[in-house]
């Protein structure tokens, strides 16, 4: 891949001997920091990079200037202050040689990560042309990380910003585009998306290995690659421990490089590999640990993390049903602090894995980060759960995010079974009543468990006023 463009002067005080020593002492930087890049506003930004141990580096922005010294592994940082958005201008560092990053602008900063929906770029979905239409909107960028495991965590990856443009944005992960473009025009400030995604990859590839090991509810993920981990053969250069589905490989090839970038917040697309797998239930357990894990690697106890549930898709084997259980391990992780979740359901292709309404998906993630993020009054979730109660032969749910109402798009509420003691789940008769549903069957005289949308490819058609779409969920823990 070409490499960004970059100013570099090195000062030469002797044809020969200045030549070498400036070879050594060249001050560098990773690829994050390149031209069109955009730093977070309104914080602490650290800026790195390398030179030799003892050097002194300057660095200058927008009329700060902040001096580091690299340390004995030639490594080292400065912090800009807090810059306001849309500040615009020239990166310089100076040590022996002086390098010059050019158009840099300050604004909100989102990484983008997860598999192929978050991967899939602009031109590969829906609307693809009247998006590049309009897409002259130089105040959105996205750096994108090259495909790259590692088995230590890399210091550099490979990528470059890009300006959005008609003839660029088709390349951009639509998603991220889309919840790019939500935020751009609504908070009227530059938006940057690091865009690190790679298809068919599981969670525990984007994890820590530090923070899996140890955790006796994850042994089986290990269990299962120790049963492969045999010597490759002779025509395979590349060994399982480099596979980009071992267990921490992404995260230390495609994550490590960019941590302590400075971010507003995450953004998530991941998870179709886990409902495929033999083991979607361990999603309750691996999200959070990522989320948690990320944060505390950033430095950030609590950055605003959020991401989307899985949509409706029919699999090939279609039972049992294992979607369904990564969207529940999803809808409850909102349970950790200032997180957030886009539903779905309503947007997925039941024989596609890779839905093509990504502005949608864009736009519902951007509501939660208007919201929770930047304060705006506005709706950003579809109904939640709240609480459920029997009595007699009907069984009520609860909902919190029922702005404007609960409402059903068609003739008759669909998509909520009910159970008794005999754990014999029937479709149920629905009504809505305020914030409620009432749900009854006539063949179960004392209800006790609700499901909703609990099947891979769900006919369900529960909304609110602002018509976004209800959660999956169940009441009960029944195998």
């Amino acid at each position: 891949m070409k490499t960004p463009a970059r100013k570099i002067h090195t000062l030469i005080a002797l044809p020969f001997l200045g030549l070498i020593a400036s070879a050594l002492a060249d001050i560098r930087m990773t690829s994050i920091f390149s031209e069109h890049m955009v730093l977070q506003c309104d914080a602490a930004v650290p800026i790195w990079g390398y030179a030799d141990p003892g050097e002194k580096v300057i660095v200058s922005f927008a009329g700060q200037s902040q001096t580091g010294t690299a340390d004995r592994a030639g490594r080292w940082s400065v912090k800009l202050g807090g810059l306001a958005a849309g500040t615009h201008g020239t990166l310089t560092i100076e040590g022996r040689n002086r390098i010059e990053i050019q158009d840099v602008l300050a604004g909100e900063v989102w990484l983008a990560a997860g598999q192929s929906n978050m991967q899939l770029r602009v031109h590969e979905a829906a609307n693809a042309a009247e998006t590049k239409a309009s897409a002259d909107l130089p105040g959105i960028r996205m750096f994108t990380v090259a495909h790259r495991p590692a088995e230590s965590p890399a210091t550099d990856c490979e990528g470059q910003w890009v300006v959005c443009q008609p003839d660029s944005v088709g390349k951009f992960s639509a998603t991220a585009f889309y919840f790019a473009r939500e935020l751009h025009a609504h908070r009227s400030v530059p938006v940057g998306v690091i865009n690190a995604s790679w298809g068919a990859t599981p969670i525990a590839a984007w994890t820590r290995r530090g923070a899996m090991e140890g955790r006796p509810e994850l042994a089986p993920i290990y269990a299962e690659w120790n049963n492969k981990n045999r010597p490759p053969r002779p025509e395979d250069a590349t060994p399982l421990s480099l596979s980009k589905n071992y267990p921490g490989n992404l995260f230390d090839g495609m994550i490590a490089p960019l941590i302590p970038y400075a971010l507003r917040g995450a953004i998530w697309y991941q998870g179709e590999n886990n409902a495929n797998s033999d083991q979607p239930g361990l999603y309750a357990t691996q999200l959070p640990l990522l989320i948690r894990d990320w944060r505390q690697q950033w430095g950030r106890g609590n950055f605003p993390f959020a991401w989307v549930q899985l949509p409706n898709f029919q699999p090939k084997k279609a039972e049992p049903a294992k979607w369904p259980l990564v969207r529940e391990a999803m809808l409850r992780t909102l349970g950790v602090e200032n997180t957030g979740m886009a539903v779905t359901i309503d947007v997925g292709e039941a024989n596609q894995i890779h839905p093509k309404n990504k502005i949608a998906v864009g736009y519902r993630l951007a509501l939660w980060a208007r919201a929770q993020v930047y304060g705006e009054t506005i709706p950003y979730s579809g109904p939640l759960p709240v609480g459920h109660k029997a009595n007699g032969n009907e069984i009520t749910v609860a909902f919190s995010h029922t702005d404007g109402g609960l409402i059903a798009h068609g003739d008759q509420l669909t998509g909520f079974c009910i159970a008794g003691a005999d754990r014999h789940w029937e479709p149920a008769q629905a009504r809505i009543h305020d914030h409620q549903v009432i749900l009854s069957h006539p063949g179960i005289a004392a209800p006790l468990a609700v499901r909703y949308a609990w099947a891979d490819n769900p006919e369900c058609n529960l909304f609110n006023g602002a018509g976004l779409p209800a959660s999956p969920f169940r009441t009960d823990e029944w195998e």
